[in-house]
């Protein structure tokens, strides 16, 4: 009797052993120490490879990774877990969760995963108690998770929120099914920041100590650039638990551009508390580029590329070395080092910041400009938040303008445009009009400065343009082209005639040309040149320009009537001769 109690208890301590390290692994997850989580999963997985929710998590283990820094062979090692424990155990709820997990983050039919997920729901259905035709909340949760897991155009989170409300119904201890919840509102859009802060109070509500939801409304605010509320809401983190270590990560990623001390601080905090490893030395190498001390970042750099075996095994260490060449003026270096990490790189693990410094690097070799503006909308891909998006389409046409390609500045303008809706504003249309002037695409700068002129006839600008612009058209004044546009100046000017009659006085000045030279209206001209006088009666360089230029004129009217005149004689006389 004695000896099957002691098995008995042998047998239930195993179970919360195991029951423990599944717990602990879970924590690890949340805690992004995914080289624990793995191992302590790994474990558990080895002690137990017959049960479904410990199979499930050792294989959520498998596909989790710094910055979402999923491979294709994360993918099947989960997949291999899965498909064995499938085997093992059979069609398990937990383990067709997972499948329809992996199916989402592959890129398949969404369709076919929901099946999975829904047929995970009917077989733990309750079939009786007071939950009787209510599913499992554990199942529902990790459906939820599967939805919120990966990019915005991964899962279908609105289905995974569907999923999570009912949990949450079942279930009133779990916070994760409302973090789980507010990540799937963000999927939906920024503009769901908001329910997601909601979902995120809501996971405290039920475990105050759970950094991991502070940190989350942390990341909003900062995204909304709110310095106060982001930095309250880390350290509420920080406070609950000094051992998460996102929330240090995080913060020296934000002063490592503004305050160099401040970043090592949390960096040293985030060394100690996350897992050691060497995408850990990498931060350090990283922090040594920030403070100027690139030497010593590339011997650093060098070392860890030794450990690992090589770059090919660590491929983020190519943009160390990029920053570093960078900063040091090689600029060729720096883009053969750039260049290596994006023929390598897992395309889900690039970051923003990533392809802002690739821009910069391209954007420094001529002919590169195509290039540079490719790593600009491979950003506005990842980073979802309009302002950030109006900043990259300005980059890339400072860009195009800078080496001269107007008519692609331009597009960038008009994309950026659309992107802020409403009306053009005095700087939009500075930069409109000034780009297709210097693109010599005079009537689009024509048609624009007219606009501009119409919506800001104080600003000197769109009469510059205008002016310019038309004279362009037809510098040698050969066609006249000009006058429709000098007109149209002249009907703002004349509304202050004394303030603006040199203006004025210069726009007669292309007709007189035009007119005098070139059409040979002299009457026209003449017309011109007593408007000139008009402007200017009193002696001075310019009456005495347009008295010379009347004067002139006059002579030219007289001699053209003459030689009319006398065409008119000898016709006449010929025809008396013809006659007699």
């Amino acid at each position: 009797m004695k000896k099957t109690v002691s098995l008995i208890v042998t047998a239930l301590l195993a179970v919360q052993c195991l029951m423990a390290q599944v717990a602990d692994g879970i924590k690890f997850l949340n805690y992004e120490k995914f080289k624990s989580a793995r191992e302590t999963l790994k474990k558990a997985y080895d002690a137990n490879p017959k049960d479904p929710q410990t199979i499930y998590w050792y294989g959520q283990s498998l596909i989790a990774g710094e910055a979402g820094g999923l491979t294709k062979d994360m993918l099947n090692a989960a997949k291999a877990v899965y498909q064995q424990g499938l085997q093992d155990v059979g069609s398990d709820a937990w383990l067709l969760v997972g499948m329809g997990h992996l199916e989402i983050l592959e890129g398949g039919d969404i369709n076919s995963a929901k099946q999975k997920f829904e047929q995970a729901i009917t077989a733990t259905t309750e079939t009786k108690g007071r939950n009787k035709g209510k599913g499992n909340p554990g199942i529902l949760n990790a459906i939820g998770r599967a939805n919120a897991d990966g990019g915005s155009k991964v899962g279908d989170p609105a289905y995974g929120i569907e999923k999570l409300k009912q949990a949450a119904t079942l279930d009133l201890t779990n916070p994760d099914i409302y973090i789980n919840m507010g990540i799937s509102y963000l999927k939906l859009g920024g503009e769901n920041g908001g329910e997601a802060v909601k979902a995120y109070q809501e996971a405290i509500a039920r475990d105050p100590k759970n950094a991991k939801a502070k940190f989350r409304i942390g990341r909003i605010y900062q995204s909304q650039n709110n310095k106060e509320l982001f930095e309250q809401f880390y350290n509420d983190a920080i406070a609950t638990d000094p051992t998460y270590p996102p929330v240090y990560y995080t913060l020296y990623n934000y002063y490592a551009d503004k305050d160099v001390p401040r970043a090592k601080e949390y960096l040293d905090k985030y060394v100690a508390n996350a897992d050691k490893d060497p995408k850990t030395d990498l931060f350090v190498a990283d922090y040594l580029f920030r403070a100027g001390k690139y030497n010593e970042s590339l011997e650093k750099a060098k070392q860890i590329e030794a450990e690992v075996g090589g770059i090919a095994n660590l491929p983020e260490l190519n943009v160390v070395y990029a920053y570093n060449y960078d900063r040091t003026n090689d600029s060729v270096r720096a883009k053969e080092s750039i260049e290596k990490f994006f023929a390598t790189a897992n395309p889900a693990a690039i970051t923003t910041s990533q392809c802002e410094l690739a821009t910069k690097i391209y954007s420094r070799f001529k002919g590169s400009e195509a290039q540079a503006v490719a790593y600009i909308e491979k950003a506005m891909t990842l980073d979802t938040l309009k302002n950030s998006k109006i900043a990259y389409m300005g980059k890339a046409a400072e860009i195009y303008g800078k080496a001269g390609m107007y008519r692609d500045q331009l597009g960038w303008l008009q994309k950026q445009l659309d992107l802020k809706g409403g009306s053009m504003g005095e700087f939009e249309y500075y930069q409109f009009t000034s780009t297709a002037l210097n693109g010599k695409d005079y009537p689009l700068t024509i048609e624009l400065g007219k606009k501009y002129l119409a919506a800001f006839p104080d600003k000197p600008q769109p009469y510059s343009f205008l002016k310019r612009a038309a004279l362009a058209s037809d510098p040698d004044t050969t066609t006249g082209a000009a006058i429709a546009v000098l007109d149209y100046l002249d009907s703002f000017y004349m509304k202050d005639q004394e303030k603006n009659k040199k203006a004025i006085f210069l726009n007669l000045y292309y007709r007189l040309q035009y007119y005098v030279n070139k059409s040979k209206e002299l009457e026209k001209g003449l017309e011109v040149a007593e408007k000139m006088l008009a402007l200017y009666p009193t002696p001075g360089d310019e009456n005495q320009y347009a008295t010379s230029a009347k004067g002139a004129i006059v002579e030219g009217i007289k001699a053209k009537e003459k030689q009319g005149s006398g065409n008119k004689t000898t016709s006449a006389s010929s025809s008396s001769g013809s006659g007699s």
